[in-house]
């Protein structure tokens, strides 16, 4: 009874893996799977009382529309979320084929259900308005730089769409200026209660005085629309040198089992630790299975488009080292411990320039606000050009180191290494 139950668990497993194997597009993940079959159907054929269930199992996996779907159902487990039964494993799986086979399954489900990112309504709206001047604009050598960077920066745009929305991120701040003029056209704004008054005096000098709001406000968002892919691009670089040197001695340690080396790039994309490394990753893979390339010609292509110098270094150099047939696990431990050198002097160059930071820190936001209420004070008293009060002397001073704290804050949170 124990023998025909266990030839019944066994068959079922052949049936589901076939099930996979016709699921399966990538020809290592086929050969690893029927690998797998194969010895499943050893472990059959050893048994006495299943030559008659071997017959009923075709030599070839099963295709997915031969199989009932209520069978399947009922003997589908994800091979990701349990562990292979002990009596399943054959002698010549390893335990990284058992792992491999298990990601196969949940990568081939996800795939499932992944949906590819709209437009979002702003980016159609701007693109509907200013299609054709972007596409104008984006031909000119002005924007050639703009183009590298929303590549290198992983930005979801293509160069004429990101026009648009320059441009129509540009119109609406203008139309937000025109609002903020006439208001200054009407009202100040003063330190004292009430805050809000009324202008007095003619227009249109008061028109010259604020006239530069409707210029500076579209202006200044013309330049920060233009410039943010070069700050994100310098935002990714650092944080993929920060993941670079963990990287790479992950794939040192994978280099060493000899697997192909673009398998080496889609096991690190697999484990999910590197959130910035595995984009780069992604994009070379894509370069491989979408558009045609070899794998020494994907890392060319990858390196002059990756925001960070150090990894365009690691492709060029591995691209190197396949093509003169050297030792990759080589040439990975030793890349990872450069990068692990610079990782550390890095470190404790933030640290000793914290420490700067930090006696700049007492200067300003200590001594330098009880220097400027002293001087206020004295001001006040003996009448000095100053007609400011105990109370606002001390709200001004309030809000004026609690500003210095925060740009203080945020300046120090902007230097520290990603961790």
């Amino acid at each position: 009874m124990e023998e025909e139950d266990s030839e019944r668990k066994i068959s079922e497993e052949i049936a589901r893996l076939s099930v996979q194997f016709a699921k399966t597009k990538n020809p290592e993940d086929k050969k690893l799977i029927k690998k797998y079959i194969d010895g499943l159907k050893e472990k059959l054929k050893k048994s006495e009382n299943v030559f008659g269930s071997l017959k009923k199992i075709n030599a070839k996996p099963l295709k997915e529309d031969k199989i009932e779907q209520k069978k399947i159902e009922k003997i589908r487990y994800d091979i990701l979320s349990s562990d292979i039964p002990e009596e399943f494993r054959t002698e010549k799986q390893t335990g990284l084929e058992r792992q491999t086979l298990k990601r196969i399954t949940k990568k081939e489900e996800k795939s499932e259900v992944k949906k590819d990112k709209e437009a979002s309504g702003y980016v159609k709206i701007s693109s509907k308005i200013f299609s054709e001047i972007s596409r104008s604009m984006a031909k000119k050598k002005m924007f050639t730089p703009l183009k590298r960077d929303l590549i290198k920066a992983n930005l979801q745009f293509i160069p004429a769409n990101y026009i648009s929305v320059i441009l129509f991120t540009t119109l609406i701040s203008f139309i937000f200026s025109i609002f903020v003029l006439v208001f200054f056209l009407f009202f100040n704004v003063g330190a004292k209660l009430p805050i809000v008054t009324f202008t007095e005096g003619d227009i249109f000098i008061r028109f010259l005085e604020v006239f530069w709001v409707i210029l500076v406000i579209p202006i200044s968002t013309f330049l920060f629309m233009y410039f943010y892919p070069s700050m994100e691009k310098k935002s990714a670089e650092g944080k993929i040198n920060q993941e670079l040197p963990f990287a790479t001695i992950h794939m040192a340690a994978i280099s060493g089992s000899m697997i192909d080396p673009s398998n080496i790039f889609k096991i690190i994309i697999s484990t999910g630790d590197y959130e910035y490394l595995e984009r780069e990753f992604t994009k070379l893979i894509n370069e491989i299975n979408v558009y045609g390339y070899d794998l020494v010609s994907a890392l060319r292509r990858s390196a002059f488009n990756s925001p960070s110098r150090k990894l365009s270094d690691l492709f060029n150099g591995l691209a190197t080292t396949i093509t003169s047939g050297g030792n990759l696990p080589e040439f990975f431990e030793k890349r990872s411990q450069s990068l692990l050198f610079e990782y550390r002097l890095e470190r404790e160059k933030y640290t000793k320039s914290a420490e700067t930071f930090m006696d700049i820190y007492i200067s300003v936001v200590i001594a330098a606000p009880m220097i400027l209420m002293l001087l206020l004070i004295i001001m006040s008293v003996s009448g000095l050009g100053t007609s400011l009060g105990p109370n606002m002397i001390a709200l001004i001073m309030i809000l004026g180191v609690s500003l210095i704290n925060i740009l203080f804050l945020t300046f120090l949170n902007l230097r520290q290494p990603t961790t």
